[in-house]
């Protein structure tokens, strides 16, 4: 395996990692991560497009690197538009798709939907046993009460968010950072083969 490749799997699972760490903590993904990953993907592309190609490969790179972004950020958006998600995540899918390119942008999304499935029902399984299935399902599938939103929106915090983060049984970050991963090692297990 080239240096490039190398220096593009560590980046990416590094970044992955960090927003995973991020995520499960503190439920966010701030532009602080997300911005300057987008911006590298963009500079490490043309660069090694430059390298491999000249400016006609650096041109191709660098479209390559933002169609995966338009990918990854452009589902996530009309998710976050139907309330299925955060900002945070929009753009770090976008940033992971600027990074992996169209169709591994698809593929990490498709995988990640599966973690976050599969990690659900076994969280869900997990409270139900430990704290009953009564607990459980006040917690995660109830409404918020209507005196409860009114206490809170004249406390100044935003209702549906804090439902919302009730709700929340699986960090983003984390499903993408495990779909990257498998991704990425399946690609240097494919490339060693």
């Amino acid at each position: 395996m080239d240096s490039t490749r190398l220096v593009f799997i560590g980046f990416v699972a590094a970044f992955t990692l960090v927003a995973a760490i991020m995520d499960w903590r503190t439920k966010r993904l701030p532009n602080a991560l997300t911005v300057p990953a987008f911006v590298l993907a963009l500079v490490f592309h043309s660069a090694n497009g430059w390298f491999e190609g000249g400016a006609l490969g650096a041109g191709k790179e660098l479209l390559v690197s933002l169609g995966g972004f338009a990918t990854g950020f452009g589902i996530l958006f009309v998710l976050w538009l139907i309330a299925g998600g955060g900002g945070g995540d929009v753009k770090l899918m976008g940033a992971v798709g600027a990074w992996l390119g169209i169709r591994q942008t698809i593929y990490v999304f498709i995988l990640a939907t599966l973690v976050i499935i599969v990690g659900t029902i076994g969280i869900l399984a997990y409270r139900s046993i430990s704290n009953g299935f009564g607990k459980t399902r006040q917690r995660y599938l109830t409404p918020l009460d209507s005196k409860a939103v009114s206490r809170q929106k004249s406390n100044g915090a935003d209702a549906e968010q804090t439902a919302r983060l009730r709700r929340r049984l699986m960090p983003f970050g984390v499903s993408v950072a495990v779909a990257t991963w498998a991704l990425l090692a399946f690609t240097v297990l494919v490339k060693q083969a």
